[in-house]
């Protein structure tokens, strides 16, 4: 596989690419010129597709987002077919995974499925990241995810499918529905412990994530045995404690053909302080598969074009897959800034 250069292109309003088919083009172009060769477009966020889902529909939930369905567009297959024409790798990002919604009542599918809302020890909502949470131990609600990534697999010519820090994964404060309870009293006949980070609590919880995992892997390579499964987890062991996100585990068991750990840091130091820990953590034969995430802006502030360039440097002297920038239009800012200061590094190992 060639090194990934890859970015993720977010929703409006965060970004403006989408919201018509010439932005689009002009997106796709512009990162072909300076050096990408993979696009991560979302296409699940606040509840919504961003293209016309027939899985949506047969849920009693809108087929598309509003602002889409007005236009009677679908961005995912004008970026696949934008991307194509310039030989790119189009690999769909499910950014919400199982949060429902930004909204605090949880918006139209938990209106629709109050039952499938997460529920925290005092039986309360679980609200996290600014989000709503699905309960994603329902077997419901794995079922739903499961149909989407089926419907986008099989019905768009996609190089593979992205989870990321919402798929697989729940808030450490989830899993207090009586179902969760239950099956975790009939297993070790008691009550889950009601601090939930209890260390073995939140393994049990990690590990019900991960049979979900291996799901999804086997379904996604049964539909089409070359698509890539794709996974942006938080960084270890931060993913595990507050998220049940055990990314040694997926790697171990091989249930992610690229991870993509968002290494959010906004100098080169403490992104390499992060590296350390990949190469400390996980076995060395897998570092191929990583590629991590690098944002161009974190905790408010912007990375420099230096510190930018020694990351990437640092992935290649790791012998990492490659990288991911988060997100688009920080490439734009400034003149094209980035973009320019990247376009050497970039092409310096080939289209």
């Amino acid at each position: 596989m060639s090194e990934i250069r890859g970015v993720w292109i977010a929703n409006r309003p965060h970004s403006q690419v989408l919201e018509s088919q010439d932005n689009i083009s002009e997106a796709i172009a512009f990162l072909d010129s300076y050096g990408f060769n993979y696009i991560f477009p979302v296409v699940w966020t606040r509840g919504y597709t961003i293209y016309p889902s027939g899985v949506m529909s047969r849920y009693y939930l809108p087929a598309i987002d509003p602002f889409y369905a007005q236009q009677q567009r679908d961005p995912l297959g004008e970026i696949i077919t934008a991307a194509y024409q310039r030989d790119m790798k189009v690999i769909p990002w499910l950014e919400y995974g199982f949060a429902a919604s930004h909204l605090l009542n949880g918006g139209h599918i938990l209106k629709q499925y109050p039952h499938w809302q997460a529920v925290d020890r005092n039986g309360d909502r679980v609200r996290y990241g600014s989000l709503t949470w699905m309960n994603g131990f329902n077997p419901q609600v794995q079922q739903f995810m499961l149909d989407l990534v089926a419907e986008i697999v099989t019905n768009y010519d996609v190089d593979g499918i992205q989870g990321c820090d919402r798929l697989p994964a729940l808030p450490n404060s989830a899993g207090y529905d009586p179902d969760t309870v239950d099956l975790y009293k009939n297993t070790f006949s008691k009550h889950p412990p009601q601090n939930p980070q209890d260390k073995h609590w939140i393994q049990w919880r990690a590990d019900l994530l991960t049979d979900f995992l291996a799901e999804l892997y086997q379904q996604v390579k049964t539909i089409k045995p070359d698509a890539i499964v794709s996974l942006s987890p938080g960084v270890y062991p931060f993913c595990l404690q507050y998220l049940l996100q055990d990314s040694p585990a997926w790697i171990a068991k091989g249930l992610a053909d690229i991870i993509h750990p968002q290494i959010y840091r906004s100098n080169h130091f403490s992104y390499n302080q992060e590296v350390k820990k990949i190469i400390k953590t996980f076995d060395r034969h897998s570092l191929s598969k990583f590629a991590p995430g690098i944002a161009f802006t974190a905790n408010g502030k912007d990375i420099t074009p230096k510190d930018l360039i020694k990351c990437i440097e640092t992935n290649r002297d790791r012998s990492f897959g490659g990288q991911v920038f988060f997100h688009y239009e920080g490439l734009r800012k400034n003149n094209d800034r980035l973009a320019i200061a990247l376009a050497d590094v970039l092409w310096a190992n080939g289209k």
